[in-house]
């Protein structure tokens, strides 16, 4: 996880989960994220509607021309990527274990000129709803840079680079000066781990 939005998101998430395999979906409070609100999104776990946008944050929206909510998920991504996606999100759902994706886009107008192309890193967590985890997802779409005409040249269909599945015990944070020192000492900003053999 490279981008602040997505590691964020991955933080709140994984915190308001506690022990559980994946928090409810009223858990998730908006005003938590404010700072990510732009670059995140909320799907209906519905296959046939190609599992349709109930919430996309402002960028998410400005990077596609147009307001996503009640359009399909699978819809954004490249022909050749639509059931690898479609499978990811069952993965998600049903194994209640997120997946972490790079993605390319393409401006669609000629203006933009030559290099009119995007990359992102997208999140994908589940949640529950009323018991159920293949109800709902959240996740974040961040652009890895912000070009001067994102939000005025529209992106044609996504294409789909690689993706990770998310341990379930991973953090973000590095371990506390206590942890560390319990398993070895610091000498020079280096952990020195006892009793480990070549």
């Amino acid at each position: 996880m490279k981008h602040s939005s997505i590691r964020e998101l991955f933080e709140y998430w994984n915190e308001r989960r506690g022990l559980r395999a994946a928090p409810e979906r009223g858990d998730i409070e908006p005003g938590a994220i404010r700072r990510i609100l732009a670059d995140t999104f909320m799907l209906a776990f519905d296959e046939r509607a190609g599992h349709p946008f109930r919430i996309a944050g402002t960028r998410v929206c400005a990077a596609f021309g147009r307001e996503l909510k009640g359009e399909g998920f699978v819809d954004l991504w490249a022909a050749e990527n639509q059931d690898l996606i479609r499978d990811i999100l069952a993965i998600v759902a049903q194994e209640t274990i997120g997946v972490v994706l790079s993605a390319r886009g393409q401006s669609v107008a000629n203006k933009v000129g030559p290099g009119g192309s995007l990359n992102f890193e997208v999140i994908i967590l589940p949640l529950s709803h009323r018991g159920r985890t293949n109800a709902r997802v959240v996740g974040a779409l961040a652009p890895v840079e912000t070009p001067y005409w994102l939000g005025t040249s529209a992106l044609g269909p996504l294409t789909l680079g690689t993706h990770r599945y998310l341990d379930p015990g991973l953090t973000t944070q590095a371990p506390h000066p206590r942890q560390v020192q319990s398993l070895g000492h610091i000498r020079r900003g280096l952990v020195v781990y006892h009793g480990g053999q070549f």
